[in-house]
C-alpha cells in the first residue's frame, strides 16, 4: 500500500467531484484508512459515505473491494465512477458464471479501481478462488450493520467478509453505516476482527429537523395539512404498493402533483417519476420504503410517515432524508392507536411458523421439480405471485418465510425486479470484418452497437433495446431477434432482461422435514423484532420527551440538550412552561413523592413554584404514569 501526502486527497477531490473541502469527519476517516487503521465511520444518510473510501483508494496503487447489499445502488455508483473515467464494477446475484469470470479477470489484468460485491457472491468459493490473486487495497463493508445479530437488518451472509480478511490479513477495512445502536458498534468491530476499537461518529443530531408525531383519527385530512402548511417536496411514505397509487391519486385529486413508487415498477418509470421528483415537476412521492436509498436530494422539506416503521433504526434513517440542505425541514409520523394493532400483527406475517416455512420449501422445489440432492448452484427465474398461486400460499408469508430460509443459507432471493439485457462481444474487433454473410439487418445492428456502447469487447455491458430500435429505426421485436441471431451465432454472448427476481440454490435441495431453522436466524431474530416494534410503538405513543432526545438515545447519544422544535417540546411552550421550568418542576415534585403520600394540595403548597405551573407539569406527569393518584393520596410509579 503507497501513502501519500494528505494534499493528494483535496485534489482527487477537487479533479473528480469539484469540491474544494471535505465534509465533517471524511477526512479523518481516510486518514485513518489511509494509515491502514481498521475504521468503523457513522455517518447519517447523505452524508458522504462514499468519498470516505472512494478517495484514498484512487491515492493507493491496487484495487477497492466494496461489499453493499444494494444492487440499485452497487450498479448507481459504479455508473457514476465510470462516468468519471475510472474503471469500476460489479457482481451480484442473477450475474452468470462466464460473467462473473469475465469482471474477475478484468480486475486481475485491467487496471480496475473499484469492485463492488454482494455478500452472497463474497462466499463463494468460485469468488474466493479468484480473490486472491486480486491487488486489493482495501476492504469496504458498507450497511455495516447487517454483519451483527443485533442490527436491525442483520443478514448472515455478512458474516462471509471476516472469512475474506483471512486472503488480505494486512489490507485495512472500512466499515460504514448511518445507524447504529451502541451495542452494534460494538458487535460490528467483534465480527470484522478490528485489530483495535477505532469508530469515528458524526453526531445524529439534525437541528433544522423537527421531528412531530401527530395523532389523528383521520390521517388523509393531516397530511393534506401538512403538505398545505409546508412548502417544497416531499416523500410520503407508507406500508404497501396498493396504497402508494391509493394516496397519489388523492393527492392529484386535491391539486397536489404526486407520483407513487414501489419496488413494483419497471426500471422506465421508476426512472421518470424519480427524475420528475428530483427536477421539481412532482412536488410528492408516495413509496414504500425501496424510495430513498441513493437519492441525494437536499432540498426535500417534508418526509411524511402514514404508517408506523418496523423499528426506530429504519424511520430514523427515511426521516432523515428530509432537509439534507441544512434548511428547516420536518419528519412527520401520523400516528393512530390501531396502528399498534397493526405493527404487531407483522410479527405473524414476518415470523410465519416453521412448519409453514418448511411448507414453502418443498412447495419451491417442486416448483422447479428439483430432485432431493440436486440444485445446488442453479438460478432459476422466480414469480412468488405464481409459486403461491399453484401451492396455495399466503404471498406475504411466503415472502418471509423464502427470507428466513435465505437466513438459514439454504437459498438465495433476489428482489432485484427489472435487470438490464447484457451484451459482451466473444468476436473479436478484426474478425467482425470477416463474418459470413449475415444480412443487411444485422450488420447494421453491429455497426450500431459498436457506435452506441464501448467496452463491448471486455466486459458485459448494460444495453437497452429501445434506443437501438430508434436509432436504427427498427422495431424492438426486430433488434431482439436480430441479436439473438448473433447470439446463435456466437457473435456476442446476449442476455435478454428479465423482469422478474431470480432464486439460488446455495445448497442441494434437501428432505423438507431436514431443514433446519436455527434461533440465530429465527427465535432471535423474532425476539429483537418484538423490542425493535415496541420501541417504535413507544416512540409515536410518548408525549412527553423531546423527540430529538428521545432517538438520540436510542443511539446512544445522551448529552444533548432539547430541540425546542418537535411536537413535544412545542406543546410545553404553549402550555406557558419553558423547558428548564419544566424540568425543575418535574425533578423537585417527584423527589417529594419518594418517601410521602400527600394529596394535591399538599404537594403543590410544598413546591417553591407557582401553583399553575405546578398544575402543569403535574398533569404531565400523571398522563406520563409517572405520578399515581389513589384516594386523594399520590404515589410516585416504582419500577
Amino acid at each position: 500500500m503507497i501513502l501519500r501526502t494528505m494534499s493528494i486527497y483535496h485534489d482527487i477531490l477537487k479533479q473528480y467531484w469539484g469540491y474544494e473541502d471535505f465534509r465533517e469527519l471524511q477526512l479523518e476517516i481516510i486518514e485513518s484508512v489511509a494509515g491502514g487503521k481498521d475504521t468503523l465511520g457513522l455517518m447519517p444518510t447523505g452524508g458522504g459515505k462514499s468519498l470516505t473510501f472512494q478517495v484514498p483508494a484512487l491515492a493507493m496503487e491496487g484495487l477497492c473491494l466494496v461489499v453493499t447489499p444494494l444492487i440499485a445502488l452497487m450498479r448507481d455508483q459504479v455508473d457514476r465512477l465510470r462516468s468519471m473515467d475510472i474503471r469500476a464494477a460489479c457482481l451480484y446475484s442473477g450475474m452468470t458464471k462466464q460473467e462473473m469470470l469475465i469482471v474477475l479477470d478484468n480486475c486481475l489484468y485491467g487496471d480496475f479501481k473499484f469492485l463492488y460485491v454482494s455478500p452472497e457472491r463474497l462466499g463463494t468459493d468460485f469468488f474466493l478462488q479468484k480473490a486472491l490473486n486480486l491487488p486489493v487495497n482495501l476492504l469496504v463493508v458498507d450497511e455495516a450493520h447487517c454483519i451483527s445479530q443485533w442490527g436491525y437488518d442483520f443478514r448472515p451472509s455478512y458474516l462471509n467478509i471476516a472469512r475474506v480478511r483471512e486472503y488480505f490479513p494486512s489490507v485495512p477495512v472500512l466499515a460504514l453505516t448511518a445507524t447504529a445502536t451502541p451495542e452494534v458498534v460494538d458487535d460490528i468491530q467483534e465480527k470484522l476482527h478490528f485489530a483495535a476499537p477505532n469508530v469515528f461518529k458524526v453526531s445524529f443530531e439534525r437541528k433544522n429537523l423537527a421531528y412531530v408525531v401527530r395523532e389523528t383519527q383521520d390521517k388523509d385530512k393531516d397530511l393534506l395539512r401538512v403538505l398545505r402548511g409546508v412548502e417544497g417536496t416531499s416523500i410520503v411514505y407508507v406500508r404497501n404498493r396498493a396504497k402508494t397509487k391509493q394516496i397519489a391519486s388523492f393527492l392529484k385529486g386535491e391539486g397536489i402533483q404526486a407520483a407513487h413508487f414501489h419496488a413494483g415498477l419497471d426500471n422506465q418509470t421508476k426512472q421518470e417519476r424519480q427524475a420528475a421528483w428530483k427536477n421539481g415537476s412532482c412536488r410528492v412521492i408516495v413509496s414504500t420504503n425501496a424510495f430513498g436509498m441513493g437519492i441525494d436530494k437536499p432540498d426535500v422539506r417534508t418526509v411524511i410517515h402514514m404508517d408506523l416503521p418496523d423499528s426506530l433504526e429504519a424511520y430514523f434513517q427515511e426521516a432523515g432524508r428530509a432537509g439534507r440542505d441544512g434548511q428547516k425541514a420536518y419528519a412527520v409520523l401520523l400516528y393512530h392507536k390501531s396502528d399498534s394493532t397493526l405493527l404487531k400483527k407483522r410479527l405473524s406475517d414476518n415470523f410465519p411458523d416453521k412448519k409453514y416455512i418448511r411448507k414453502v420449501y418443498e412447495a419451491l422445489g417442486n416448483y422447479y421439480q428439483l430432485a432431493v440432492g440436486s440444485g445446488q448452484g442453479m438460478t432459476f427465474p422466480f414469480n412468488l405471485q405464481d409459486l403461491c398461486s399453484k401451492f396455495h400460499l399466503n404471498m406475504l408469508q411466503a415472502h418471509h418465510a423464502l427470507k428466513i430460509l435465505e437466513l438459514a443459507s439454504y437459498l438465495e432471493l433476489t428482489d432485484e425486479q427489472d435487470s438490464s439485457s447484457r451484451l459482451y462481444f466473444l468476436s473479436n474487433r478484426e474478425d467482425l470484418y470477416h463474418l459470413p454473410g449475415s444480412g443487411n439487418k444485422t450488420d447494421r445492428i453491429l455497426q450500431v452497437l459498436l457506435r452506441s456502447y464501448t467496452g463491448l469487447f471486455s466486459d458485459f455491458v448494460r444495453i437497452q433495446e429501445e434506443v437501438l430500435a430508434a436509432r436504427l429505426q427498427m422495431t424492438r421485436e426486430e433488434v431482439y431477434e436480430g441479436l439473438l441471431y448473433l447470439s446463435r451465432q456466437g457473435v456476442i454472448h446476449y442476455i435478454p432482461r428479465k423482469k422478474i427476481p431470480f432464486i439460488f440454490y446455495t445448497q442441494s435441495r434437501e428432505e423438507s422435514e431436514r431443514i433446519h431453522i436455527g434461533p440465530e436466524v429465527y427465535e432471535e431474530r423474532k425476539k429483537r423484532y418484538v423490542e425493535r416494534i415496541t420501541a417504535m410503538q413507544a416512540y409515536a405513543a410518548e408525549n412527553q420527551i423531546c423527540r430529538s432526545k428521545s432517538l438520540l438515545h436510542y443511539f446512544g447519544q445522551n448529552r444533548v440538550s432539547n430541540c425546542q422544535q418537535c411536537d413535544v417540546c412545542l406543546k410545553k411552550q404553549q402550555e406557558g412552561l419553558r423547558q428548564y421550568e419544566f424540568e425543575d418542576i418535574s425533578r423537585d415534585m417527584l423527589k417529594a413523592l419518594e418517601n410521602n403520600q400527600p394529596d394535591l394540595e399538599e404537594l403543590i403548597d410544598s413546591l417553591p413554584y407557582e401553583s399553575n405551573k405546578s398544575l402543569k407539569v403535574f398533569r404531565f406527569l400523571c398522563d406520563r404514569g409517572d405520578i399515581i393518584q389513589q384516594e386523594h393520596r399520590l404515589f410516585r410509579k416504582t419500577d
